[in-house]
């Protein structure tokens, strides 16, 4: 179970190391341009899995050894399966739901990426978390709002993060 301390709009999560830091889980549409600069914090950390990473081969047809076979993956450059570079990206949706929601919208849209990189492989068992910054927030037409988010997924125990990224969001009140 999560720990957690606040209301329904501004929790407070506990840190790994035990410090409370805020955690924005619901804005109204009209409170979203004035986060424009804001640092979300960060999601509740995560195990990558074996079988994480087998669902995501069978999904994507893509059973390169250094992912699906534990035994080859040992003698590999890594020292065991890492995750694919996709699946760790594809994690970001459900962590920015942790972070950021908009509650009265008719419409929300993943728009797209605008920048990805995998600077670090993401071994099988490794923990992940994600941090957000909401880089920038401007109206759209019909009634909407585009956001960009800057987001990092660090690796526990690692300097350098698994995934630097970009990500677009529309919602439409």
């Amino acid at each position: 179970m999560k720990e957690t301390c606040g209301d329904a709009h501004h929790r407070r999560s506990r840190t790994p190391e035990g410090a409370c830091h805020d955690r924005q889980d619901l804005v109204l549409f009209d409170e979203v341009a004035e986060l424009a600069g804001k640092d979300l914090g960060y999601s509740e950390r995560r195990e990558i899995t074996q079988d994480q990473v087998n669902l995501f081969a069978d999904a994507t047809d893509d059973h390169q050894w250094i992912h699906t076979d534990p035994e080859k993956a040992a003698d590999g450059p890594f020292g065991g399966p890492i995750a694919h570079g996709f699946l760790t990206l594809s994690l970001l949706i459900p962590m920015w739901s942790e972070l950021f929601d908009v509650s009265d919208v008719k419409t929300k849209v993943n728009y797209g990426v605008d920048k990805v990189r995998f600077t670090s492989p993401v071994k099988v068992g490794a923990r992940i978390r994600m941090t957000v910054t909401i880089a920038e927030v401007a109206e759209v037409k019909g009634n909407g709002l585009h956001l960009v988010a800057d987001a990092t997924i660090e690796i526990e125990g690692e300097e350098r993060p698994a995934v630097v990224a970009r990500f677009l969001n529309r919602f439409y009140k």
